[in-house]
């Protein structure tokens, strides 16, 4: 088969693609032909080395990056029921390496693509889609509630604006550059401001009409979310999904409290609460199917997967990256 294979770490050309061997279903697995394979921002960290690494595992060099795949299912390791075979499937976990043309994932973390959903929409869903509803699902949002969103482009945030205004709620989105803050619009924010542009804050201030943001749902970080904050409200909620920026920045919980503003880490309670995922995948994949929430998808060549890479990084892309054998 043909992949994209890591053979050192640093920049997104070290990804190279190759053939190498057909991966093998073990017991309890199957093979997925894939027809599409997502893009995170953190395996570009995982590319990049383990000084950048925010997992705590280094993946072994050669190594194929990725997990979330969708496509066919053409082979099953065994004790597996052979009905598998030639259904379409999404997991958000492929053991060999979703940046291939062949994966193995084992079938406990499959799921059925549901009826008319693409191979793409589903790998956009199965873990991107998931994380949202689980971001969501911490910030116990109210049709009350004014909710700022960074990184309002972005996969995540996209589909947090999409559900924030199906909710009622007043919503600002804050993105980088006129083409995505026109996205965000375009997906009914009331506001849409660019962060690049001088006096953002007092943009967003201006355009919610006196009235403070209650809630914060930040994925960005950096003096992003450091400004972000002088805008929630005295008993508002701020949560936070990741770091963007790579900035590293973390607020002073002392002066959050004395503020009656709540954080919460999200990132760090999915993490440890990962026996709560399923359902949410299974959730995600069914809002997508129902229309309900509808994800951005940006498609590269699997052979483009460096390029792929590098617009990710650089944060040249909106929505979810995907790549297609």
């Amino acid at each position: 088969m043909r992949a994209a294979v890591l053979h050192a770490f640093g920049s997104a050309d070290n990804l190279r693609y190759e053939t190498v061997p057909d991966p093998e279903p073990g017991p309890g697995q199957v093979r997925i032909a894939v027809r599409a394979a997502g893009v995170h921002l953190v395996e570009t960290m995982l590319r990049r080395g383990p000084e950048f690494n925010p997992m705590p595992e280094t993946p072994e060099l050669p190594a194929i990056l990725g997990g979330e795949v969708s496509g066919i299912v053409e082979s099953v390791g065994p004790g597996v029921d052979p009905v598998w075979v030639g259904r379409a499937v999404v997991t958000p976990a492929g053991t060999s390496g979703g940046y291939a043309e062949l994966a193995v994932a084992d079938l406990a973390t499959v799921h059925p693509v549901p009826a008319g959903l693409s191979h793409e929409t589903a790998v956009a869903m199965v873990v991107t889609g998931t994380t949202a509803l689980e971001f969501l699902d911490v910030a116990r949002l109210t049709p009350a509630d004014v909710v700022l969103v960074t990184s309002a482009a972005g996969g995540v945030g996209q589909l947090v604006v999409q559900y924030a205004v199906g909710l009622g709620a007043r919503v600002v989105g804050v993105a980088g550059g006129p083409e995505k803050t026109a996205t965000v619009r375009a997906l009914g924010a009331d506001t849409a401001v660019d962060y690049r542009s001088d006096g953002w804050p007092e943009q967003v201030a201006a355009a919610i009409g006196g009235r403070s943001v209650t809630a914060l749902l930040d994925g960005v970080g950096g003096e992003v979310a450091r400004a972000a904050l002088g805008l929630v409200a005295p008993g508002g909620r701020y949560v936070t999904i990741g770091d963007a920026s790579g900035a590293g920045w973390l607020p002073d919980e002392e002066t959050l409290a004395g503020q009656g503003i709540t954080w919460t880490d999200a990132l760090d309670y999915l993490l440890t609460h990962r026996e709560l995922s399923r359902g949410f995948e299974e959730k995600a994949l069914a809002a997508a199917a129902a229309g309900r929430l509808v994800p951005d998808v940006r498609s590269f060549p699997l052979a483009e997967a460096a390029r792929a890479h590098a617009a990710l990084e650089s944060r040249a892309t909106a929505g979810k990256v995907v790549l297609v054998p």
